[in-house]
């Protein structure tokens, strides 16, 4: 075995230690390209482009859970019937991305914009059990590839659908 890229490995993990970063989250750095990635899918979004690798975007509207701040981001999303969204929390490495614990953390204040419309107020509702599964087999026959990522990951990725209010 290459003791070099064992050391190498080793010093990694301890720096993460060291930055108070929990194993399978993201570094500043990732953070830093998300969040400019995400500013240039949301202008997409507004001005009415609102899809990325096959998949329709919208722009999602939390509040910070704990800092009850204004947060924007570009959501995948599938069609669930006349009035209604299913979008994944596939993001966040190991754990849910932030924007599903500020989605279930102020639920009454969620909204989304579909690519050129205005803001429309949501509601979320986590689907379980076989209405998870029936809303997980028709996202994974459309986008094969999120089946492949949730096939990867050791948690079970949150399935939301998204209601006017």
């Amino acid at each position: 075995m290459d003791t070099t890229r064992t050391d190498r490995r080793q010093a990694v993990t301890q720096q993460r230690k060291a930055d108070g970063r929990r194993p399978g989250t993201p570094g500043a750095f990732s953070r830093w390209m998300q969040h400019r990635a995400n500013a240039r899918a949301i202008r997409r979004i507004r001005r009415g482009r609102g899809t990325f690798m096959g998949m329709n975007l919208l722009v999602l509207t939390t509040v910070g859970r704990r800092s009850g701040e204004r947060r924007e981001t570009p959501v995948a999303w599938f069609d669930d019937g006349e009035d209604s969204w299913l979008v994944i929390a596939s993001g966040g490495g190991s754990q849910h991305p932030d924007w599903h614990a500020n989605l279930m953390g102020h639920p009454d204040q969620a909204s989304i914009e579909l690519p050129g419309r205005a803001a429309l107020p949501v509601t979320p509702h986590r689907l379980s059990g076989a209405e998870r599964e029936e809303a997980w087999q028709r996202i994974a026959a459309a986008q094969p590839r999120i089946a492949k990522y949730q096939n990867k990951s050791s948690r079970q990725y949150p399935v939301i659908r998204l209601t006017p209010r």
